[in-house]
């Protein structure tokens, strides 16, 4: 290879990037299009979450002491930063002009061996299974690699055919550095026919940013001109600024726009070639260098011998991010750019805000610091020498899970497995809140995700009220509704000592409503929204293997569950999903029982490791089975009894 990584943009984004690669050992070779560093500053606000990054690079310490960006917002309305964290080190925003940021990113990655070749367009691009070669002019560069940060426009999200789905803008912001302006700074004023804003920057010029409401987008294909930009401020703001210099000139709407996969194959996409949205509170920028960040030290792990998993989990975990902050950002889009119409939104949205959680959770989304801490920030990039991932994120980071019956037990057990590797948790509960926020409060205490969602099951309308509570917990932290682990946990169980002819058709009937149909449907519903290669496994018991009179009716009810398992497998395969059924044996959910020594010695003498099970022996095998080393089970059933079914 001529290169073991080709970075497509010398954008902050790709500059970062390169940089981590070049400290971690790798060869780096990045292509810009442009033939001098561009000296607009799109962006000029960093966040908590980014500033951890440049802090740990050692960035901070050259670009000096950078002057607060004050308070923040949400939609145009007044929100403090420092809420998300009041402790953080650097709670709150900053201002650093993205020109000067790109310098220092720039002269890192050149100091640590990355070769920056400008004036060089990406024109084609060669993807194969062992290495991918970037065409530029009459220039090949074969790389083990390739990672588009080339921006909204990205050649490399084009000419690597990745999908783009999402909506084009529908609302337009006008904005301008002008120098020689006299008017008063304003913050996201609203007048009768729109908004405008103002900030004088150190150096005397001023930022101007102005919609007209109701705008759309012009048909252009460069920056407006000064003369639409003095028209609009005029009509909103009744001043006349036409007498300033322009310096730079810039429109930008609510796009919403975020690639269907962050990689194919050996090509990857990180910033704005990845996610296009409007550049409100300075989130972009935060988001791409957040990308870069992960990526890095993703990337490193492969380069050195690893298998693919560090870069699927980039895909994963950054894209559920992406989806999170551009949903954000549309609600704020609509908060600031709507008229008159959400002046009563406006109003509600700002009674909320008075909240201390409420503050403090919106706070934490613009930041970046409710979500994972990126790899790159666990390690700092260094000398590549293993093949291991140096990371403390786990196997499940970036998916989302249901754990139906998680209040205690088994579910509980499984619900914190998951959260360890790194799933976002739904707890799902019948009707003890208590032992629901206990479970919730558990996994956050060890640093997992997770929130409770109440439903009973066996009743009308079960499943749907689940998903109703479901989809709105996993919409709020991830930006989408997407589900990756089904765990079909919750049961209903027999009176101890029920002989056959003692289960009334009331008991059989709930037995089968919990058990058996409930699962049904839920899988059911779940399927439509599983992300391929998904996970569902269901709890079954080792009863359906052994005969237990006095346990007929709820081993009838776990036959059914085993074979939903049997069936759906073979049903969902095509899409990479798996389907797997569970079967403890005599387990320790907590029950009185269990704390009377001679009923345990009785039960542990079943196994045939002499000893009953812990809840979280099974949720082991369930979080196995929720990986990607489990891809090539389906349809099984797993003993998971201690040897209670040898005989």
């Amino acid at each position: 290879m001529d290169t073991d990584v080709v970075v497509v943009g010398a954008g902050p984004v790709g500059l970062l990037l390169a940089g981590d690669l070049c400290a971690g050992g790798a060869r780096v070779t990045v292509l810009e299009r442009l033939t001098v560093p561009t000296t607009e500053s799109r962006a000029s606000t960093l966040h908590a979450r980014t500033m951890d990054v440049l802090a740990e690079r050692g960035v901070l310490e050259v670009l000096g002491e950078l002057p607060s960006g004050g308070p923040g917002h949400f939609g145009g309305i007044r929100l403090d930063l420092t809420a998300a964290d009041p402790g953080h080190r650097f709670a709150g925003q900053w201002k650093c002009p993205q020109a000067v940021l790109e310098q220092v990113l720039g002269d890192r990655a050149v100091r640590l061996g990355a070769r920056v070749l400008r004036g060089r367009e990406l024109t084609d691009l060669g993807r194969h299974e062992d290495h991918v070669v970037a065409v530029s002019g009459t220039d090949r560069i074969s790389a083990a690699y390739l990672v588009g940060c080339d921006g909204e426009e990205s050649s490399v999200r084009v000419l690597a055919g990745f999908d783009f789905p999402g909506e084009d803008a529908t609302l337009e912001m006008l904005r301008a550095d002008v120098e020689g302006l006299d008017i008063p700074d304003r913050r996201f004023e609203r007048h009768p026919d729109g908004l405008a804003t103002a900030h004088r920057w150190p150096d005397g010029s001023t930022r101007v940013m102005v919609h007209v409401f109701g705008t759309t987008p012009s048909p252009r294909t460069g920056p407006p001109t000064f003369g639409e930009v003095v028209e609009a401020w005029a009509k909103v703001t009744g001043e006349d600024i036409g007498g300033g210099r322009p310096t730079w000139l810039n429109a930008f709407g609510n796009t919403r726009r975020q690639a269907a996969t962050y990689r194919r194959g050996r090509v990857l996409l990180a910033g704005d070639a990845a996610h296009r949205q409007m550049p409100v509170g300075g989130q972009a920028l935060n988001l791409g260098l957040q990308d870069a960040a992960e990526l890095g030290q993703r990337l490193l792990a492969r380069l050195a011998g690893g298998d693919d998993g560090p870069l699927e989990r980039y895909d994963a975990v950054r894209r559920a991010v992406g989806a999170r902050t551009l949903t954000n950002i549309q609600a704020q889009a609509l908060l600031l750019l709507g008229g008159p119409e959400v002046e009563p939104l406006r109003e509600v949205f700002g009674e909320l805000m008075r909240f201390d959680a409420v503050r403090a959770h919106l706070a934490g989304m613009v930041s970046g610091l409710d979500t994972p801490r990126a790899s790159g920030l666990d390690t700092p990039p260094g000398p590549r020498d293993t093949p291991q991932e140096r990371t403390t994120m786990g196997k499940l980071e970036g998916k989302t899970a249901l754990v139906t019956g998680a209040s205690r037990g088994i579910g509980r057990a499984t619900a914190q497995r998951l959260a360890e590797e790194g799933a976002l948790v739904a707890v799902h509960y019948a009707s003890n809140d208590e032992a629901a926020a206990e479970t919730v409060a558990l996994i956050e205490k060890d640093g997992g995700r997770a929130f409770a969602v109440r439903a009973e099951l066996g009743v009308p309308g079960d499943v749907h009220e689940l998903f109703l509570g479901l989809e709105q917990g996993l919409r709020e932290r991830t930006g989408t509704t997407t589900l990756d682990i089904v765990v079909n946990n919750a049961a209903a169980q027999t009176a101890a000592g029920l002989a056959p002819e003692d289960v009334t058709p009331e008991d059989f009937d709930r037995l089968m409503a919990v058990n058996a149909k409930a699962p049904f449907f839920i899988v059911q519903r779940a399927s439509s929204q599983l992300a391929d290669n998904g996970r569902i496994i269901n709890i079954s018991s080792g009863v359906t293997r052994v005969a237990n009179p006095e346990q007929l009716a709820y081993s009838m009810s776990k036959g059914a569950i085993e074979q939903l398992s049997l069936h759906m497998a073979r049903h969902l395969a095509p899409r990479g999903i798996t389907v797997n059924s569970v079967a403890p044996g005599i387990t320790d959910n907590g029950s009185p029982v269990f704390d009377v020594p001679e009923i345990v010695e009785a039960m542990s003498q079943l196994s045939a490791f002499k000893q009953v099970a812990k809840a979280q022996d099974v949720a082991n095998v369930v979080a196995f089975l929720a990986t990607e080393d489990a891809r090539w089970i389906t349809g099984a059933f797993i003993d998971a009894s201690g040897g209670t079914l040898l005989g």
